[in-house]
C-alpha cells in the first residue's frame, strides 16, 4: 500500500472486527462481483432479512460497503476506494475459491445472474425493434464509437460516468479507461438490461444507479469523464441537463454529448418518442458555454447511404475550466 492507504493500529483491528465474521466475509466476497440487493443476498445465504441487514450495516460504518436506494430497493455493492476497502479486498484475495460455503455462495450468484440475464434479455427482445430501426437512420455504432474513443483519448481516470446508460454499452467500451465507472438511467428496465451486460462482461468496478438526470443522486465534481449518449433529443430541458452533468465534472473533467445533428423526421417524434430533432453545433456550444464548459472538438459523423431519412450523428467535447486539483494531472486532449 502506498502512503495515502495506510493506517492506524485502531483502524486496523476496526476492519478486522467488522469483516473477521463468517456471513460478513461471504457478503464481502459476494458484493465484490458487482450490486446486490438484500433480497439477493438473503437468497444466496439462506439468512432472514434483519440478519443480513444487521450486518450490511456493520458493513457499512466500516466503510467497507456502499448503499444506495432504487426506488423501493436498496442495492449494496464493495466500496470503490478507501484504506478500509483495500485492506478487506487483501482478505478476500487470500481466501480459496474451492471452500465449500464460498464455492456454494459462488453458484448461487451465477444462478442469480442468470435469472437476471434472462430476464433483462426478454425485456430488450421486447424492445429491439426500436433500437434496431434507429441504427438503420444513422452511422454505425461502431463508427460512433471509434471516433468517441479516439476523441477521448486512453489517458487513465479515476471516475467516469455514463448518463442515460441504457444498456450500459459505454460503460463497457471504456471499461480499461477508469477506475471507477458509474451508469445513471431513468428506466429500471434499461437499468437491469445494463447490469446484466456488465455482469456478462465481468466488469465489476462499474455501478449502475437509478437516478434523474436533471437531479442525480451524485457528489458534484466528482467526474473526471461525464458521457451523455443518444439522450438528450428525449429531454424536454437538454439544456438542465448538460447544467447537471457539468455539476458533476472534477476540476478541468471532460464532458462528451453523442447527438443527432438537425433533422426533419416528424415521425420520430410519435414513433420514438423524440422530443428535439436533433442539435445544432451552436446552441449546444451555447449551452456547454453557459455551463461554464469551453468547448474543445465537434464532429459530424454522416451515414454512409444518402437517403432523405439518413440522420448525422454529432459528437461535442468540452472540458471544465477549473484548473485541475493539485497533484491531479488533466488529461490531454489526443489529436
Amino acid at each position: 500500500m502506498g502512503d495515502a492507504q495506510k493506517l492506524g493500529l485502531d483502524d486496523i483491528v476496526e476492519i478486522l472486527k467488522a469483516a473477521g465474521e463468517p456471513t460478513r466475509l461471504r457478503l464481502l466476497a459476494l458484493l465484490s462481483h458487482g450490486d446486490l440487493t438484500v433480497t439477493d443476498l438473503t437468497d444466496i445465504l439462506g439468512q432472514s432479512q434483519p440478519r443480513i441487514s444487521r450486518h450490511l450495516k456493520l458493513l457499512a460504518e466500516a466503510g467497507l460497503v456502499d448503499r444506495y436506494q432504487e426506488g423501493a430497493w436498496a442495492f449494496f455493492r464493495l466500496s470503490q476506494g478507501g484504506a478500509a476497502v483495500a485492506l478487506a479486498r487483501q482478505l478476500l484475495d487470500t481466501a480459496d475459491g474451492a471452500d465449500a460455503v464460498l464455492a456454494r455462495d459462488d453458484e448461487r450468484l451465477r444462478v442469480l445472474k442468470k435469472v437476471r440475464a434472462d430476464k433483462a434479455q426478454a425485456y430488450f427482445s421486447r424492445n429491439a425493434a426500436d433500437w434496431d430501426v434507429m441504427r438503420r437512420l444513422h452511422v454505425s455504432d461502431a463508427e460512433v464509437e471509434a471516433k468517441l474513443a479516439a476523441m477521448i483519448g486512453t489517458e487513465p481516470v479515476d471516475a467516469f460516468l455514463d448518463l442515460g446508460t441504457g444498456t450500459g454499452r459505454i460503460l463497457q467500451l471504456f471499461e480499461g479507461l477508469y477506475q471507477r465507472g458509474v451508469g445513471v438511467d431513468a428506466s429500471r428496465d434499461m437499468l437491469a438490461v445494463a447490469r446484466a451486460n456488465l455482469d456478462r462482461a465481468g466488469i465489476t468496478k462499474a455501478s449502475i444507479r437509478h437516478g434523474d438526470i436533471f437531479n442525480l443522486p451524485l457528489e458534484r465534481d466528482e467526474f473526471d469523464v461525464v458521457t451523455i449518449h443518444q439522450v438528450l433529443h428525449f429531454l424536454e430541458e437538454p439544456e438542465a441537463a448538460i447544467a447537471e452533468a457539468a455539476r458533476m465534472l472534477a476540476p478541468g473533467g471532460r464532458l462528451a454529448i453523442i447527438d443527432l445533428a438537425p433533422h426533419g423526421l416528424e415521425h420520430l417524434r410519435n414513433d420514438h418518442a423524440h422530443i428535439r430533432l436533433g442539435f445544432s453545433h451552436q446552441i449546444l456550444a451555447d449551452w456547454l458555454e453557459k455551463a461554464g464548459l469551453a468547448v474543445e472538438e465537434i464532429v459530424d459523423l454522416k451515414p454512409a447511404h444518402s437517403a432523405a431519412d439518413a440522420l448525422t450523428v454529432t459528437i461535442w467535447l468540452a472540458r471544465d475550466r477549473r484548473e485541475p486539483a493539485a497533484g491531479k494531472i488533466a488529461i490531454r486532449r489526443r489529436s
